[in-house]
């Protein structure tokens, strides 16, 4: 097989919904020429509440799935399967490189702090895990961090709640602590949140930065896809993109297309 003909491979991306699009929407951007295959887990959202191995076990349902389209490499854009599976995933699927979003996410926030006080916010699952407060610990022992659980928000993204009038009351009831402690710098943790990006950033105020690890993880995959030297070569913007679900093909169209920005077409349904 040519290099070319294996440069050419998919890269898999999954996420428990329509959040990850978010993520494939940066990839999309950032790297036009790669073939692209998105699986949304509709059936089983939110992933947030659910324990370590329940997520293990989708997360490898998933990847056993892509899998099958013989990826050459696999982005996981859940913050939640990212801080729960990585490690399980890597030690499951050996030949595959994996990336989570959490590591971009931190590099960048860690990047943007001028006070050393970060804040994180995510689904109670991600938030449980402790992944961005160690990861930060890690990398600069000087940080301070605050932590917020705020699981209504993917149910309300994915409603397409996005400017109802209870989303700004249920952003207070959630960010009203974080918003007086004194941080510079709120790593949005879900990769659900920055489709609510404005309206976060319109009560916490300007004065804190919000880092969503979209276009950082993007900025990462390409990095890392020059280093295994396994860039797609073809002419410029030649990637196409497949979408996968696991419930609600349509809801998961109309939704999504509001989100991603384009029309989604052929959405197919997977059943487990």
């Amino acid at each position: 097989m040519s290099n070319k003909v294996n440069n050419s491979r998919p890269i898999g991306i999954f996420d428990s919904g329509v959040g990850g699009l978010t993520v494939l929407k940066s990839i999309k951007e950032i790297l036009p020429n790669e073939n692209l295959i998105y699986f949304g887990d509709t059936a089983r959202n939110p992933y947030g509440p659910r324990s370590k191995s329940t997520i293990e076990k989708y997360s490898e349902d998933i990847c056993n799935f892509l899998m099958s389209f013989d990826v050459k490499f696999i982005v996981i854009a859940c913050n939640t399967a990212s801080s729960f599976a990585i490690d399980f995933l890597q030690k499951q699927f050996p030949d595959t490189p994996i990336m989570g979003v959490i590591v971009p996410g931190v590099q960048a926030a860690i990047e943007s702090t001028k006070n050393d006080k970060i804040g994180v916010i995510g689904t109670v699952g991600t938030i449980q895990s402790g992944a961005y407060t160690k990861r930060l610990k890690n990398i600069n022992n000087k940080i301070v961090s605050f932590s917020q659980s705020c699981p209504l928000f993917v149910p309300v993204i994915e409603e397409a709640w996005m400017e109802h009038k209870i989303t700004p009351m249920i952003i207070e009831e959630y960010l009203v602590d974080i918003k007086n402690s004194d941080i510079d710098t709120l790593i949005l943790g879900c990769t659900h949140y920055p489709i609510i990006k404005k309206q976060i950033q319109d009560f916490v105020g300007n004065s804190i930065n919000l880092v969503d690890s979209a276009d950082t993880t993007a900025m990462s995959l390409k990095n890392e896809l020059s280093k295994l030297n396994i860039e797609n070569s073809e002419d410029k913007n030649s990637g196409n993109i497949r979408f996968y679900v696991s419930n609600e093909p349509e809801r998961f169209k109309l939704t999504g297309e509001h989100l991603f920005k384009h029309e989604i077409n052929n959405v197919q349904l997977v059943v487990w």
